[in-house]
């Protein structure tokens, strides 16, 4: 019988640059200014390599469709702070009617959004919020709450006792500090005989976040569990569990549900992870952009949801439209 196991959340190349444009007659509109007829809105994403923005970028698309012109692009790495604010400085040059960012580092932008601010841009954070009180909304999941999700799942299955590392892809943007501190927050609350080792920190990079899991695991040969807490943080769990040979002694859960990650958790390398919805995130920050260019009031923070899946329910109409490959 499967087990169905949660929702949470109310709503629901080297590439330098990824860029795409969305109109009515489904041509590129990156050049900085729209159709002419369509309100434009420049995105800035974190990055393009991983398949999670690939879907957010799709959400967008869909959003977007007879309504807005768009640009989507992001640095080559989620390490690449310098050319996510070249890009945002770029497009802040253009004068769009709206940006979407989604930052890297939630404090080096504040600069650039003060300019945005003072040409009277309207900008919604999504995926990662900024320390700043520009943006008018934040279209996210609630990454505490699902890092919570997670650490709960992980001290189920390891029978609430033992060690437990952490590979987290980032220390400077907001999804990175919310991922690491709602997981230890909410051990540290309702598990008392799980001690957590220090987190290690990857930069989102699969080979990188590999390396760390070897480390961590000739470290500390009796390791119950690895919390990866995104997409590449979490492949590379994988690979580092795989490549040292210790395929289902230490329980891997995750954050995101790329192929690699579906591919694991169906041969049993995974026990499961957190998937966000991507696609809802991306169409609804052109809703959000699209109200904010029209003058209408926008709550604080727009939460898009997220679910855990695992073997048991990755098959469930509901996980299958949550996950993306």
């Amino acid at each position: 019988m499967r087990r169905r196991t949660l929702l949470i959340g109310t709503a629901a190349g080297a590439v330098t640059v990824g860029l795409v444009g969305c109109s009515e007659d489904g041509e590129a509109g990156g050049d900085g200014g729209g159709d002419g007829e369509l309100p434009y809105i420049a995105i800035v994403s974190k990055g393009f390599q991983h398949q999670f923005w690939q879907a957010v970028k799709t959400g967008a698309e869909q959003g977007a469709e007879g309504k807005a012109t768009i640009t989507f692009e992001g640095p080559a790495t989620e390490t690449d702070v310098e050319e996510q604010i070249n890009m945002l400085q770029t497009a802040i040059a253009k004068s769009p009617d709206a940006i979407a960012f989604a930052a890297l580092d939630s404090r080096a932008a504040e600069g650039l959004l003060q300019q945005a601010q003072s040409q009277d841009i309207p900008v919604i954070a999504f995926d990662s919020g900024v320390d700043s009180d520009i943006p008018l909304t934040t279209v996210s999941t609630d990454n505490k709450a699902a890092a919570a999700a997670a650490a709960e799942h992980m001290a189920e299955l390891i029978g609430n006792e033992g060690t437990v590392a952490m590979v987290v892809h980032d220390q400077t943007s907001g999804s990175g500090q919310q991922r690491r501190d709602g997981f230890i927050e909410w051990m540290e609350e309702n598990a008392p005989d799980i001690e957590l080792l220090e987190p290690q920190y990857g930069d989102g990079d699969q080979n990188t976040s590999a390396n760390i899991t070897k480390s961590i695991l000739t470290s500390n040969p009796d390791l119950a569990g690895i919390y990866g807490s995104n997409e590449g943080s979490a492949i590379g769990v994988i690979k580092g569990v795989q490549e040292s040979g210790m395929e289902g002694e230490v329980v891997i859960v995750g954050f995101d549900s790329g192929q690699a990650q579906i591919d694991a958790i169906e041969s049993g390398v995974m026990a499961g992870a957190i998937t966000q919805n991507p696609v809802g995130m991306g169409e609804q920050l052109i809703e959000a952009a699209l109200k904010a260019i029209n003058g209408e009031e926008l709550e604080e923070a727009i939460d898009t949801g997220f679910f855990w899946y695992d073997a048991d329910n990755i098959d469930d109409p509901e996980i299958q439209e949550a996950i993306y490959e």
